[in-house]
């Protein structure tokens, strides 16, 4: 079976392009494996890319690249829907190379990765191939114009798989498409290298982008109580973005320097967690919790904040974990002060955090899509019929509410031919 994955820019770096990769290179064990980099901006990926896996670029955005004089590239694009995230990267070009990609590759199955490019899949992908949108973001956080175009799109698709039971259960309840399976399937996260932690480092790790929605501040906010306890102990936060002048200098004026530390961006970061006792998420809200398995895959405990959506479906809270209130600085404060004061527990929830992340190994992710991909070969006759079913009750309903119009109007008709007699 040939299995295509169609994706932004595999030549960056980000989360969707690790998860697919650890994917694609599950699944190459037993399938021919494809990548299509919708744009590529760079000679060589920045990730490691499994040698069965074959990468091929779209669109050649470098300036000495073989599409930088094509007048297309300039000019917006027309299928790609304007409420995307990523639109101002898009142009006719990127619109005609999707299409003639999905047109030619000859994928039995085509997986979309972020909602732009899975509407691509439902406006070009070849009917006779099963087509997956992959949801990396989640349905809230997309805008409402967007969502809409999404419905529009998504229901021609075979399956929208989420990272979480709790996305899932969204868009079943607020995008509800006949025939279209909708159901979750977690970001697969291999076995790092290094060795895990042995819980003893006076460290504690946290990492993503220094953005205000991952919280940083209220993690530093946190990290100054328990300083006042443990002044030995050390917070380092690893990852760049836009709010990094101001974490630093929230560091600096709560007199954490030299305790707490910007790293800076750390890929792969489990050498990094592996250095730690504990890993800290302060996010006001995940669509996955990438960080939280590859803490525990190093045995690292986590201490999170019991954000939307993934965590809870991630943590054991007392377990191998723990989960706080989001927005919470005392809450997330006490509980890694809790962890710090028991070696014990904290090296059992670390050993049990490594136990249970087996769960995300690339292979044990690989097998329930295998299935997926059968389940949907198998039941195409029966989703096609309750799509047929929904468009006929559609219709049904549509002539239902006209019935009360055409009952006026034949009671209009003799008045009005006496007034065009008159």
């Amino acid at each position: 079976m040939k299995i295509s994955f169609l994706i932004h820019n595999v030549y960056g770096i980000g989360g969707t392009i690790r998860t697919t990769l650890n994917l694609a290179a599950a699944l190459a064990d037993t399938h021919e494996v494809e990548i299509a980099s919708v744009l590529r901006h760079r000679e060589q990926p920045r990730f490691a890319i499994d040698p069965r896996v074959r990468v091929v670029p779209l669109v050649d955005i470098r300036p000495d690249g073989r599409d930088a004089a094509n007048p297309l590239l300039h000019q917006p694009a027309r299928v790609f829907p304007s409420a995307e995230g990523r639109y101002r990267q898009y142009s006719r070009l990127t619109d005609q190379r999707a299409e003639e990609y999905l047109h030619e590759c000859g994928a039995d199955v085509v997986i979309g990765t972020r909602p732009g490019i899975n509407v691509y899949l439902a406006r070009f992908g070849s009917p006779g191939a099963v087509r997956i949108a992959q949801e990396h973001l989640t349905h809230d956080t997309h805008r409402e114009r967007l969502r809409a175009e999404l419905a529009r799109h998504y229901r021609v698709l075979d399956a929208v798989v989420t990272t979480t039971k709790a996305d899932a259960a969204a868009y079943r309840a607020k995008m509800p498409l006949p025939g279209v399976r909708m159901l979750a399937v977690p970001n697969s996260v291999p076995e790092p290298p290094n060795p895990p932690s042995d819980g003893t480092a006076k460290v504690i790790a946290a990492a993503g982008r220094l953005v205000r929605g991952k919280r940083f501040d209220l993690l530093i906010e946190a990290f100054a109580e328990i300083t006042a306890k443990h002044p030995d102990w050390r917070l380092r936060i690893y990852g760049g973005g836009t709010q990094q002048d101001r974490l630093q200098q929230l560091i600096d004026r709560t007199g954490l320097t030299g305790r707490a530390a910007l790293m800076g961006p750390h890929s792969p970061i489990e050498a990094e967690f592996a250095k730690a006792s504990i890993v800290a998420v302060s996010s006001d809200a995940e669509s996955f919790g990438m960080t939280i398995v590859e803490a525990m895959r190093c045995g690292v405990p986590v201490v999170s904040t019991n954000c939307p959506l993934g965590p809870a479906e991630i943590i054991h809270d007392g377990v191998d974990g723990r989960l706080v209130p989001v927005g919470d600085p005392h809450a997330l404060a006490g509980a890694l002060l809790d962890l710090i004061d028991d070696e014990p527990a904290r090296r059992r929830m670390g050993a049990a955090a490594l136990a249970r992340a087996r769960r995300y190994d690339p292979p044990a992710i690989a097998r329930r899509y295998g299935e997926l991909f059968a389940e949907l070969h198998a039941s195409r006759r029966t989703r096609a019929w309750e799509r047929r079913r929904a468009a006929l009750r559609a219709r049904l309903g549509r002539a239902a509410r006209q019935v009360p119009y055409l009952h006026r109007l034949r009671a209009a008709i003799p008045s009005v031919l006496r007034e065009s007699l008159r």
